[in-house]
């Protein structure tokens, strides 16, 4: 997986803090960045029916707000707001991030264990559902709740495999798994989302 085009402004950190740095040249090889902290933001064009609500400013504020970035940056060769998956809303590889873009529409269903999984973040993040059987819910973002589900919960989620994977001895895979992973985003989200909204005003 090979960016196609210029290199993305990309966050550098220092004592803490994301710095921007503008760059012309080809990105490298997302699984071969040569400098650990620096991490490729790729923003891909999204596939029919599907939009990218988030930009690669969106990704730079985020990362600001996360408190231990410096030490998670480590290993992390790119976020890639990817094409789109009628599947995911997400996705993790060894030093690759990738966030699906969103449908265009905005309004999703969920049913089942992911319903139950997200619920109380669309309560914090206003999300209305309505019921429409089978234990399935249409849940009617907006834009705003849109952005904030894909970083305070997605990107997150997929940042805790990342942790996962880093954390372990040989930092070859998230053994872990999927529960790693999801109460890594559940606190995490908790412990920013002050910040968030300040940041990310209605």
């Amino acid at each position: 997986m090979r960016h196609q085009g210029p290199r993305k402004s990309t966050p550098k950190v220092t004592a803490g803090k994301v710095r921007k740095k503008n760059s012309w040249t080809l990105s490298p090889d997302y699984f071969d960045a040569p400098v650990p902290r620096m991490v490729i933001i790729d923003r891909r064009r999204p596939r029919p029916g599907y939009k990218q609500f988030l930009s690669t400013s969106d990704i730079y504020q985020f990362l600001e707000l996360l408190p231990d970035w410096n030490e998670l940056a480590v290993g992390l060769n790119a976020i890639v707001l990817a094409a789109g998956s009628k599947w995911y809303f997400g996705y993790h590889q060894p030093g690759v991030v990738q966030i699906f873009a969103w449908p265009s529409d905005l309004w999703i269903e969920l049913g089942g264990e992911y319903y139950e999984r997200d619920k109380d973040i669309l309560d914090l993040m206003g999300v209305e559902r309505e019921r429409i059987g089978g234990g399935v819910y249409l849940c009617k973002f907006d834009e705003w709740s849109v952005k904030a589900f894909q970083l305070t919960r997605v990107l997150l989620h997929e940042l805790g495999h990342h942790h996962d994977r880093m954390t372990s001895r040989r930092q070859a895979r998230c053994g872990r798994g999927e529960p790693y992973a999801e109460e890594y985003a559940v606190r995490y989200g908790a412990e920013i989302w002050d910040a968030y909204v300040r940041t990310f005003k209605l």
